[in-house]
């Protein structure tokens, strides 16, 4: 199994997007309550590589609590990003952007200042390792304001 995971990995799949699909699927509520979960055990890891000093994990981690949050926000309100990220099996990072800003409109700024700063973690501080501790702390903090305001919204 791990090696079949492997193989997709380097193919550019996403394995556990893969399945979180195919359980929204079979039960929307569980695949919009998982990636809820998922939102906040990524939270939780970024928070713990920030305690370390470590900025270049701590950005992805928190780039995933987005990530996570925009997929399940767009599933709930079934927004054509969804739709699209169904038939191809995949969400884009355009996909996710658009889905960030229709979500925005509906709910709040939080979703678009949320989005926007994991963004620029994913880029600036995990791509590129251009991001020092204070900034990373400040963007993170967007990002936990997010997942609070969307915990309302999922729950």
């Amino acid at each position: 199994m791990e090696e079949l995971i492997k193989k997709a990995e380097e193919k550019g799949i996403d394995v556990e997007d893969v399945i979180l699909s195919a359980l929204s699927k079979a039960d929307p509520q569980a695949g919009i309550k998982t990636r809820l979960e998922l939102a906040k055990k990524y939270l939780s890891e970024a928070e713990d590589y920030l305690s370390k000093g470590d900025v270049v994990q701590s950005s992805e981690k928190a780039y995933k609590v987005a990530e996570e949050l925009v997929k399940a926000l767009a599933e709930k309100f079934n927004l054509p990003e969804y739709q699209q990220a169904l038939k191809e099996n995949r969400w884009y990072t355009y996909s996710l952007t658009n889905a960030a800003g229709r979500l925005a409109s509906k709910l709040g700024d939080w979703v678009k200042v949320g989005w926007n700063s994991a963004y620029v973690l994913h880029v600036w501080g995990f791509h590129e390792g251009k991001l020092d501790l204070d900034i990373v702390k400040v963007m993170m903090s967007d990002v936990k304001k997010m997942l609070e305001e969307a915990e309302k919204v999922l729950s």
